[in-house]
């Protein structure tokens, strides 16, 4: 039997974490799905077949993510893909009166996140030859606005890891792409941010057709299974009604 390429995907409970697993397994790989709700993964590798399995992991625990690395040492097959897409806004307060818990948790996740699973993937995916990191930011991480200071200081930090680490590491067989999503409608990321249903509907109010999970999984997708020789350093997609981050058309 073949041995499939394998693919991590963190944050993969829900939203564009979990459309990305079920398309990479469209795709051929074998995706190990990633994130802290286990009853959500099972859900999901059910779903997916024997091409899933499902690990729990905390991508904020030194541990969680070493527990991870030898679970995935384990399979057969050579890690080739690592989709770093756990991550996560809270709040919208200004900085002047910001919780420094809600900043600390946001550097932590969408940050030190990506670092945790770099270091603790990289030294596979070098070895298989054919290695990718795929790390899913937004559009956060280049423009800032009023109550989004703590969420934009992340995605900027963020941002600077990919590109340092792409510095890094040229002429090694790993490539290094940064995916900027704009307005992207999920069923929890505005929800987890404001606490409030009817506040997170609001934020896409009028908008005909925001960008939908699977939106992103095809991008990733994309630049996942391009030649090996191609990098896509960064794609930034947006939905069509959306021209900026302050420049939203909406219906009324």
């Amino acid at each position: 039997m073949v041995q499939k390429n394998i693919a991590v995907v963190t944050g993969a409970s829900s939203g564009i974490g979990a459309a990305t697993a079920r398309r990479l397994a469209a795709e051929g790989f074998h995706v190990v799905a990633a994130a802290r709700r286990l009853d959500r993964l099972d859900a999901l590798v059910k779903e997916i077949g024997p091409d899933a399995t499902a690990v729990v992991c905390d991508v904020t625990s030194d541990e969680s993510v070493a527990a991870l690395a030898a679970d995935v040492a384990a399979l057969d097959g050579a890690l080739t893909l690592l989709v770093n897409n756990a991550g996560g806004a809270r709040g919208l307060d200004p900085v002047g009166s910001g919780r420094v818990a809600d900043w600390q948790w946001m550097y932590d996740v969408n940050v030190l996140g990506t670092l945790r699973m770099t270091q603790a993937l990289l030294p596979a995916l070098e070895a298989s030859g054919a290695g990718t990191i795929v790390t899913v930011g937004s559009t956060a991480a280049f423009t800032v606005y009023e109550g989004g200071g703590g969420y934009t200081a992340a995605k900027h930090a963020q941002n600077a890891l990919v590109g340092t680490l792409r510095l890094e590491i040229v002429g090694k067989p790993v490539r290094v792409v940064e995916i900027d999503p704009g307005m992207v409608r999920t069923d929890e990321f505005s929800l987890n941010r404001l606490g409030d249903p009817d506040k997170a509907d609001a934020i896409y109010a009028g908008v005909k057709e925001p960008l939908v999970a699977e939106d992103i999984a095809d991008c990733i997708a994309f630049a996942a299974t391009r030649p090996q020789h191609v990098n896509i350093d960064r794609l930034v997609v947006r939905p069509i009604a959306q021209a900026a981050q302050h420049k939203v058309a909406r219906e009324k």
